[in-house]
């Protein structure tokens, strides 16, 4: 029964969330309570939540201060040069904008944090899609599953836990797995090619002046020759400029604070007023030194990026009004994205609790055929595609990979092959509805969750089938 009502919990957020029916705060919330009621658990329903928010909360804590650090970080202006490099590569093409999506992403993952790979892609990457008119799921599908792929990284999480889990040293595990990883990685690159050139055909080929002319001050031509002012969609084989340009640092749209409504140019103003030039170096060697620290572990990660918000907001605004003003301008973003996790608290904190997690692990490993032992490795990749999704990291690596180990060793099959099996999921892992770096994604994105699920979710299960194609022609699974 447990097992049952797991699966048809978990099918009811997605199906409602992906049909615009509820919000996914509200239906984070009110579904696990619902189902906690039907299995008999109501009244433990207040346990299974603080429990569920106890453990969350760091997490909550780390991408609030996270979100304001990197907030006061495009409002100084770090990451100006990024996007006007970024911008000139691209050269206004969209297939040039999705593949460097891909590749920023994939190397911001390095430091194995899945939220600052999002806010520093998305902050670089927003305005240029959002100027030329792009699908903005295109570019958080990108984002989450390059970083997915560079998710397996010692660091990352994944490749720590399946070591601890089945006392192997993450070394072993992980070095064998790089050609399948960069396999992987390839293919994001291939997709994101690929679907540059979808948007390209629906969008056309700009020239470079053109995406840097203000939208309430371009006048464009399409191809059949019409005038579409304010930066209006053209037809067919490119469109050209005529109006005024302005160059590389300056001509960008929004507010004089750079904040406005979101269409415009915001990293790119050069007369917003909370540009600090002379500081320019202090916060480069900051965010430099955050991000060593992260991978050092030095401090937990929530106080790092306590201690970094704090230090950034009092060196670049010194004022207490200016602090204020800061703070108010990033609100809606961090009470979106910690309201989320909390949510998320709920959702984990029933399915945990009440043991359907459980349930749903031990009938998805009692129903793998007798004649498959020899092959649990292989069945263990696939595996990890719907419960990496389904479950919290932990969950799967210290609740169900032991289980698919002592299967597998049963009839041969080594530990280590088992953990590396295990990895492949993760491009499909990091678009999951409980993993509270993807709302910092969609959140910074303005793009709905559903939106972003029912897009990103078949090429990010492909990628996946890939490494694990990848791993078993290397033999490394």
């Amino acid at each position: 029964m447990l097992t049952v009502l797991g699966f048809a919990m978990i099918a009811t957020f997605l199906v409602l969330i992906m049909l615009r029916k509820m919000s996914p705060i509200a239906a984070l919330v009110l579904i696990p309570a619902l189902f906690c009621v039907a299995v008999g658990q109501g009244a433990q329903l207040g346990d299974y939540v603080i429990e569920g928010v106890g453990k969350l909360a760091p997490t909550a804590a780390m991408l609030m201060f996270a979100i304001v650090y990197f907030g006061v970080m495009i409002d100084v202006g770090l990451f100006d040069p990024i996007v006007r490099g970024i911008l000139r590569f691209c050269k206004a093409d969209p297939v040039r904008v999705v593949v460097g999506t891909a590749v920023l992403a994939a190397i911001v993952s390095l430091d194995g944090d899945g939220s600052t790979t999002f806010m520093i892609t998305v902050s670089a990457m927003y305005p240029l899609y959002k100027r030329l008119k792009m699908s903005l799921v295109v570019m958080t599908g990108v984002a989450a599953t390059a970083n997915g792929v560079m998710n397996t990284l010692p660091w990352g999480g994944p490749t720590a836990r399946a070591a601890t889990a089945l006392k192997l040293d993450a070394a072993d595990i992980f070095v064998p797995m790089i050609p399948a990883l960069g396999v992987g990685l390839l293919f994001v690159f291939v997709l994101a090619y690929v679907l540059g050139r979808r948007e390209r055909k629906r969008i056309g080929y700009l020239t470079l002046d053109e995406v840097l002319v203000p939208e309430t001050d371009a006048v464009l031509v399409t191809a059949g020759g019409g005038k579409d002012e304010g930066g209006g969609k053209g037809h067919g084989g490119g469109r050209k400029a005529t109006g005024s340009s302005g160059d590389a640092a300056g001509a960008a749209t929004g507010t004089r604070d750079g904040e406005g409504d979101g269409d415009g140019f915001q990293g790119l103003d050069p007369n917003r007023t909370t540009l600090r030039p002379r500081l320019y170096w202090f916060n480069a060697a900051l965010t430099v030194a955050l991000l060593a620290a992260m991978i050092l572990e030095l401090l937990p990660i929530p106080v790092l990026f306590l201690l970094g918000a704090a230090l950034a907001l009092t060196v670049n605004f010194p004022r207490m009004a200016e602090q204020k003003e800061r703070i108010a301008a990033h609100a809606d973003n961090v009470l979106n994205v910690a309201g989320m996790v909390f949510a998320a608290a709920v959702f984990t904190g029933v399915l945990t609790g009440t043991g359907m997690v459980k349930h749903m692990a031990d009938w998805l490993v009692g129903a793998i055929p007798a004649g498959m032992g020899p092959h649990m490795a292989l069945v263990t990749g696939v595996l990890s595609l719907p419960l990496t999704y389904f479950m919290s990291n932990d969950g799967f690596y210290f609740g169900v990979l032991p289980v698919l180990a002592e299967a597998g060793a049963a009839h041969g099959v080594s530990p280590l092959e088992i953990a590396r099996a295990s990895l492949v999921g993760q491009a499909l892992h990091m678009s999951s509805p409980l993993v509270p770096a993807v709302y910092v994604l969609v959140g910074m994105a303005k793009v709905e969750f559903g939106d972003h699920t029912r897009f990103t979710v078949k090429w990010a299960a492909l990628t996946s089938l890939v490494v694990l194609a990848a791993g078993v022609v290397f033999g490394i699974v």
